[in-house]
């Protein structure tokens, strides 16, 4: 059975995302995430409206990957460089806030858990989605391109 390291990660945030913005009521936007920039690296506000359900996505997805992970591993992850003009670019760690509010959330929909002093890892459910979606994908991966098979 496929699994999320088998599938494009692109294409199983992206119909996470979908699912998450349908299907799970817990998780939905902060009233605050409109006018908030995703980490002091970024210059603006996401262009994307749906932004907060690909970063809850792409949250699950680093969760199956990683194995225990907490705020400050995922701040990490969701950094980037801030420009500073000719001083040169200097590494900043993506906001707290939205990381801590999206696992919240992810929680209370029954996704995720947390481990004591390790972090948060996927409960049953969350592990049983991703690896749904992550068959579904392969499933069309597989009919849009059927020589596939042949050099696996």
């Amino acid at each position: 059975m496929p699994n999320v390291y088998n599938v494009p990660a692109d294409k199983i945030i992206k119909r996470t995302a979908e699912y998450l913005k349908e299907d799970v009521n817990e998780v939905s936007p902060a009233p605050w995430a409109v006018f908030t920039k995703t980490g002091s690296h970024t210059e603006h506000t996401p262009q994307n409206p749906d932004w907060w359900y690909v970063r809850s996505a792409s949250i699950l997805r680093k969760i199956y990957i990683n194995g225990p992970v907490g705020v400050a591993r995922l701040r990490k992850k969701y950094g980037g460089l801030s420009r500073k003009g000719n001083v040169g670019k200097h590494k900043k760690r993506g906001g707290a806030a939205i990381i801590r509010t999206l696992l919240q959330q992810l929680e209370k929909a029954g996704l995720v858990k947390k481990v004591e002093k390790k972090g948060r890892i996927l409960t049953n459910k969350g592990t049983a989605l991703l690896d749904s979606l992550s068959a579904e994908i392969q499933k069309q991966l597989e009919k849009d391109i059927p020589t596939l098979k042949k050099y696996r």
